[in-house]
Order: C-alpha cells, then structure tokens, then sequence
C-alpha cells in the first residue's frame, strides 16, 4: 500500500478499517482533562476489555449465592473453569485442544516444564538464549542449571548479534547448533524478543535444533496475540505466555501453556506434580500415586483462579470473533504505516528503528533507538498524551495493536514526537 504524510489519509484509513469497532469493546485510559490517552503500551499491559465486568461479576455472584457449591453450581461452574479456555487458546497459538492448559505464571510455567524437559546429562546439558532475553527468562534458565549442578558460565550459551548490530542473525543461530549441537540440551528462545521486537522464525529454529536432538522450548510472552503461531505444526516442543500484555486480561494475569502432542501422554516425563493434574475420574477419591492426565492439564497443580480466567475469557472472546488472520493483516498496517511516518521525520531528529524491517519479521511493536535525551522525551511524549514504554539504556518501545488503535493515532503519534524531539534539540 502507498501510504501518505497526512491527517486526511490516516483518517480514511480507519474509516476502511473493518476491525476498527473492536476499539469500542476496550476501556481506553483517560488523561485528567478526560481525553483519552494514545496508547501504545498493549506490549506492556493490554486495555481492559468493557466485557471484563460483566465475566467478573458473574462469578462475584455466584460466589455470593453459592458459596462452596460454585464449584459444580455456578453458571460457569468452578471445577472445571480453565476448560472453558481450552478451545480459544488452541485457536490462538495453533494447537491441538489436548495441547494447551491456562494455568499460574508465564516464569512459573516455564520452570514446570523446564522440570520435564530440561534433562541434563554429562555430554548434553547446556542451554541457549538470546544475550538480551527478558531477565526473568535469564533468571529462570540460571537457576534450573544451578539447580542441575552446573554453573551458568559453563552451561549457558548466550547467542548475540555481531559486533555493531543490533538483531541476532538467525544464519548465526543455525551456525551455533550445528557446532555446539551435541551438548545443548534445551534451547530456550522468546518468539518475539522484547527489547528490539524481532520475531524469530520458530519452524525453521525448532526443526534445526530438533535434527540434532535438541529440545526447544519458546518463551511467546511478545507473540501471543500479536503474531501467528502454528505450534503443534512446527512442532515445538513446549513453549509458554503471560495473557496480561496483547491478551487484555489484567496485570498480573494468569498464563498459557503448551506442550506437544508427542509428549502429553507420556506418564513417564518426569514433572512436579499437583493435584489438579491428577486423573479427573478418581481425582476426588484423594487417594495418594499421581495419574497424570493424559493432556497438558497433567502439568496443572492446583485448581483454577476463576477470577483471573474470567477476565481472560472476555478477552479471548474478542480474539475468537475478530480472528488472528485479520488482526495481523491490520497489524501489519498500522506498523507498516508507523515505520513509513517515522521516516519522514527530518534526519535531525536522532531516532533509529531497530525493529527488523521486513514484516515478516516483527509484530505490531516498533522499537526507536534514542541517542540523545531519550528519557526525556519518552517523559514529554506521556506528559503529552502518550502512552508508552521506555526501556533501558535507549529505547522508547511503541506498539499500536490492532483490538483498539488506530491509524490517527499513529499519524497523530508521531506529529507530537516530532515537535517534543524538536524541542529538545533547539532548547540545547
């Protein structure tokens, strides 16, 4: 598409905008004057969906009237809650009902299943991820090979970007598996990495990494509701997500799993266990010797957080109706335009999009390198309307998501960056 400079084009382009009536199922954050905020934050915290109170105060009812009884009584009832969650997440990341649970934290989560399939041994028990992973992810990695008796300096393989750029080369990916492949036991990647937004290509990785045994597991906190994702096609091995970022559920809010089909019937993986991954059939004779269900629910371990799911239901039922196929067609839009905005900005306006370029390549955030004054701006740009995210040491991180943004916003986004940007540089 040819996009265009002006006021008139970004507003022609959402009037065309077949999803631009989802914006109305969010609450939008206001500013004290009562304008509503432009936010860019969905990668950080999504909006509320207006659908959150009526799912939350279903069960707030229920509860009131039922008590204890809620479990098997309620409208929607207790026990078997997370199920009803089942069928819109398989939808979402490309799986097999049996293949996926909601369930604790995305951390929480991925140490569950590191617990099954990082399995160590003497030739084989090193673990990748990227030099910039989140931190809890490098925490989490940290802790298991410690846990496993090896010390991070001998067992933790950090691939990085070649001196003086910013994105990891995926050629270098597949360069370090073929070399270093018979003593990696897990790679441990994020589909789409925080700080520069770069999606990986998950298929292409995981076959890789599979046709030297290794186990791969995919950290999709940043991809989740952002990109499509085929997981049981690709074969990933397991992989886990928070819901709270472009899934709208709350902060905080409980997390996915996904395990391959390969694996969930497989009663030998050794897991820690709980007692809601037990058996439902004899679950309640509270007998002792653990009967894993022969799902992904066999690595649940306590009962469902109905009001966490509740709102993650409201949400995944605005995701079910709109449709990842046509979320990521505007997706690719309303980026594409932001980038095409963002470079008409004068060239002495010091910003660097270190975002990759190719569509293919990234979801709906865009992240701008700023070498001078970039807290600063990021402060002018909220004290003017705008909501988004800095991150350490330089990068203002924007995403414009396709469930409530639009393309005035983008246009309107970067109007007021060029004139703070501006500001700074003639105040010097």
């Amino acid at each position: 598409m040819k996009f265009e400079n002006s006021y008139l084009f970004a507003k022609q382009m959402d009037q065309n905008d077949s999803l631009s009536h989802f914006r109305n199922r969010f609450h939008i954050p206001v500013r004290p004057n009562g304008d509503s905020f432009i936010y860019f934050c969905g990668n950080s915290l999504g909006c509320q969906p207006r659908s959150v109170r009526r799912f939350l105060e279903t069960e707030l009812s229920d509860w009131e009237k039922l008590g204890v009884e809620g479990h098997f009584l309620a409208r929607n009832p207790w026990m078997p809650y997370h199920e009803f969650l089942t069928t819109s997440t398989a939808q979402l990341v490309g799986a097999l009902p049996e293949e996926v649970v909601v369930m604790n934290s995305l951390t929480t989560n991925l140490h569950l299943l590191m617990v099954s399939f990082y399995r160590p041994v003497k030739t084989r028990f090193k673990i990748v991820i990227e030099s910039d992973a989140f931190p809890s992810d490098a925490y989490a990695v940290e802790s298991q090979l410690k846990f496993h008796g090896y010390s991070p300096e001998e067992g933790l393989i950090k691939i990085s970007p070649r001196e003086g750029e910013t994105l990891i080369r995926e050629e270098d990916i597949s360069a370090l598996i073929k070399k270093e492949g018979k003593s990696i036991a897990l790679i441990l990647l994020g589909g789409v990495n925080y700080y520069t937004g770069q999606l990986f290509d998950i298929k292409k990785i995981t076959a890789l990494a599979h046709q030297k045994d290794i186990m791969v597991g995919w950290d999709l906190a940043h991809a989740a509701g952002n990109v499509i994702l085929k997981l049981h096609e690709w074969e990933v091995d397991f992989a886990a997500w928070c819901s709270y970022k472009y899934l709208n559920s709350g902060p905080g809010a409980v997390a996915g799993c996904f395990i391959h089909q390969k694996h969930v019937n497989n009663p030998e993986i050794p897991r820690f266990a709980g007692w809601w991954g037990h058996d439902k059939s004899t679950r309640f004779k509270m007998e002792h010797g653990f009967q894993p269900i022969p799902t992904a629910e066999g690595w649940q371990l306590s009962n469902a957080p109905v009001f966490s799911m509740a709102a993650l239901r409201a949400s995944m039922e605005i995701f079910d109706e709109a449709g990842m196929e046509a979320l990521t067609e505007k997706s690719k839009l309303l980026t594409g335009y932001l980038e095409f905005l963002l470079k008409s900005l004068p060239d002495s306006i010091p910003l660097e999009i270190i975002t990759p370029a190719n569509p293919e390549e990234r979801g709906c955030q865009l992240s701008l390198r700023t070498f001078e004054n970039g807290k600063k701006i990021h402060e002018a740009l909220t004290d003017s309307g705008i909501i988004c995210d800095w991150r350490e040491p330089d990068v203002i991180r924007v995403a414009p998501v396709p469930l409530y943004n639009t393309f005035w916003e983008v246009w309107k986004f970067v109007q007021i960056l060029k004139t703070v940007a501006t500001d700074f540089q003639e105040n010097e």
